[in-house]
């Protein structure tokens, strides 16, 4: 069944061309206005449909009739999914280490994405995959699905995450890295501090720490390529089991980065929600200060 979204024009948009107020108060794009024009319901209000050069009025409910959409095909598998949040706009998942978030060329079926389908399926939902955030492979943790445009639309760059890692040395105090991020001529995947490359802003605070390893707590201003990895090698602290970027595996066989938290404001109902995970057990191990192997 097609969701549908409805907004009650305040004073301020009172006698406006409904354009401003589609894109102005409800949040959509002009593309996304563009393809409910082509819906025979796509946005009514008073039970009549609504051009995007009629006046609303103050006090009159608009409705969004959001189009069903045929979602590229991906496997369905059955397996544990750990959904820490969901309604009919979104699904936010506790990824586990190892699981990449799509299906790539060398892994087809084990992905978030195949889970989630199977998942969905099973409830007799149908939307297209649409992850707000990607973690690497072997990066745990929160990440968000986006079960239609308009929420994908609504909450681009207004999810705060906050990622917990576990890096080599003694950090002492909490800090800022601005360096922007590049690759090298001869590299395909490992990013660098590069003066040409893309600003890049890392804020970190000590959790605790220790001479041979620290915890931090992270937020980021901007999102890009491994962009944790790379800030903390360059100051000289890279991330245990972070081999790529320097850091040792004897603790921990992976990189030690967790998207603990997400905060946001609801796309559609308005309401602060605040997520959590807590770290998957190699995480925990690590910070015990054995290995898992150890452990074993």
């Amino acid at each position: 069944m097609p969701e549908r979204l409805r907004f009650t024009v305040p004073q301020a948009y009172d006698q406006k061309p409904a354009k401003y107020f589609l894109k102005g108060f409800c949040g959509l794009s002009t593309r996304m206005i563009t393809s409910l024009k082509r819906e025979k319901e796509g946005i009514t209000a008073n039970g009549k449909i609504l051009r995007t050069i009629d006046p609303v009025i103050a006090g009159q409910e608009v409705v969004i009739t959001l189009p069903e959409e045929d979602s590229p095909y991906i496997e369905p598998v059955e397996g544990e999914l750990a959904v820490v949040y969901e309604d009919s706009f979104l699904l936010v998942a506790d990824k586990p280490p190892y699981m990449p978030v799509h299906p790539v060329k060398q892994y087809q079926t084990d992905t978030l994405a195949n889970r989630v389908a199977a998942y969905s399926r099973s409830r007799e939902e149908r939307y297209v995959f649409r992850a707000l955030n990607r973690l690497d492979r072997n990066t745990s943790g929160l990440v968000m699905i986006a079960k239609d445009r308009f929420t994908v639309n609504k909450l681009k760059n207004r999810v705060r995450k906050t990622y917990y890692a576990l890096v080599h040395g003694e950090v002492t105090e909490g800090g800022v890295v601005r360096a922007p991020i590049g690759l090298l001529k001869d590299s395909k995947i490992v990013r660098h501090v590069l003066p040409e490359g893309t600003p890049a802003v890392t804020h970190y605070e000590v959790v605790f720490s220790n001479k041979e390893y620290s915890l931090l707590r992270l937020w980021l201003e901007t999102g890009k390529t491994h962009q944790i990895r790379c800030h903390m090698a360059s100051i000289g602290h890279p991330l245990l089991g972070d081999d790529l970027y320097g850091g040792s595996n004897e603790r921990m066989q992976r990189q030690a980065l967790h998207c603990a938290e997400m905060n946001f404001i609801h796309p559609v109902t308005g309401e602060k929600i605040e997520l959590r995970a807590e770290p998957p057990q190699d995480f925990v191990i690590a910070m015990s200060g054995q290995s898992d192997s150890e452990i074993r």
